[in-house]
């Protein structure tokens, strides 16, 4: 009897062999977030991330500067149990991100404007009446926020973030998230 491995744990290892073949970048930021669904989706969303700095700050303006990281997500999105069938799934995201940002000074506040890309697998296609029809999805958001404390070790960020699965299955209704963001920079 052949015995079956769950797409879930198939995702965790991709993220592994991932963060392994990343020795040159050194985990920077550590992230803890939750948010909500925007629309008839009725799902909270609760995760952490581990982010790998770029390097390098691009189109220097004064203060200002463009900077790039690798963020590497898992999130519990915990809904009801509609039409598909599942109240929850499990998000796992690669995703890079670009940043318009202020120098982080000693003790003040170094506001910011963010972008990103990336790609995301779900241990379900579906949650509560969502059927995203295949359990992959390309993930966009905005962000705001600011870093602060010594150093701008801190940061708070709001991100608006789409998920669909750009008309890869037959369905692409897509889910839309308001998140809250709270990282610690080493």
């Amino acid at each position: 009897m052949k015995a079956s491995v769950p797409a879930w744990s198939r995702l965790v290892l991709l993220l592994a062999m991932l963060g392994a073949a990343l020795p040159a970048l050194a985990i920077d930021t550590m992230v803890v977030e939750g948010g909500f669904s925007d629309g008839d989706e009725d799902a909270e969303r609760y995760g952490a991330a581990l982010r790998w700095d770029l390097g390098g700050n691009w189109w220097r303006t004064g203060d200002w500067s463009f900077g790039a990281y690798l963020e590497a997500s898992i999130a519990y999105w915990d809904g009801f149990k509609g039409t598909t069938g599942h109240d929850n799934l499990v998000d796992f995201g690669l995703t890079p991100v670009l940043r318009w940002q202020h120098d982080a000074g000693k003790g003040g506040i170094a506001p910011f404007a963010e972008f990103g890309v990336g790609a995301h697998g779900h241990t379900h296609s579906g949650i509560s009446d969502e059927d995203f029809d295949i359990p992959f999805a390309f993930g966009s958001h905005l962000g705001l926020g600011a870093r602060f404390g010594d150093q701008g070790r801190y940061e708070l960020v709001y991100r608006f973030q789409h998920l669909s699965n750009a008309s890869l299955g037959d369905e692409n209704p897509g889910i839309n998230f308001h998140v809250l963001q709270l990282g610690y920079h080493f």
